[in-house]
């Protein structure tokens, strides 16, 4: 809008200069040329500066914000015939000792669909009286002796969890199956596993590098074209 009215402007100085210095009239038109250029150049500058700033601020803000409720992270284990692997949903912030609670669950386990999490406080199936508390670290060890649980989709439970009491401790997931005999089923196992979670990263986190790559890409153009 600013660099049209300008041209405008300009066209209707050149047409006056015409009339009254023609010989004068080029190089009104050169000078006035230069001089919108210039203007554009520095009405871009004006506004895709502050705006880079503001996008930077919200997205810093966006990514410290403590309105941010849930975190997400990838879990998975794996051991003699087990594969498991899947997402968790947790507050965003540790206890006191540095274990986060989770809230929700997704994935499968050997391509079996997980279902849902285990109530913190009960047994899954099978497992009677050792509850699950769904809690895990950052640090080793990442899961407590009581662990998490999850159903599947094929009415079978898992609960993984820190085994302290082995030697060397280790991770054991402890898996039931229907009719539920409290580890003595011909289906139900106890078997070591290795298990690792990572965060996935949040939105806001995104937000940074994508206004970074563009406020840097702006800068980078500005200077080639002063060079």
């Amino acid at each position: 809008m600013l660099r049209t009215s300008f041209k405008t402007f300009s066209f209707g100085l050149i047409a006056l200069a015409r009339l009254v210095v023609p010989a004068r009239a080029e190089v009104v038109l050169s000078n006035l040329t230069e001089i919108s250029l210039g203007l554009t150049i520095q009405i871009r500058a004006f506004f895709l500066r502050p705006a880079c700033a503001a996008l930077l601020g919200f997205a810093a803000m966006t990514a410290s914000n403590p309105a941010a409720a849930d975190m997400s992270w990838n879990w998975s284990y794996s051991g003699a015939g087990i594969s498991a692997s899947g997402t968790f949903i947790t507050n965003n912030t540790p206890d006191s000792s540095g274990f986060y609670q989770i809230t929700a669950i997704t994935g499968q386990r050997n391509g079996v669909t997980i279902t849902g999490l285990q109530l913190a406080g009960t047994a899954i199936p099978g497992n009677e009286p050792y509850t699950v508390d769904n809690l895990f670290s950052l640090d080793s060890p990442k899961l407590t002796g009581e662990g998490f649980g999850f159903g599947l989709a094929d009415g079978t439970f898992a609960n993984p969890f820190f085994a302290s009491f082995d030697s060397p401790p280790d991770y054991l997931e402890f898996y039931s199956a229907p009719p539920f005999t409290g580890g003595t089923g011909s289906e139900d196992s106890e078997l070591p596993i290795s298990f690792t979670v990572t965060a996935v990263p949040e939105p806001s986190t995104y937000a940074m590098a994508l206004a970074g790559l563009a406020c840097g890409g702006y800068l980078v153009r500005r200077r080639r074209k002063r060079a």
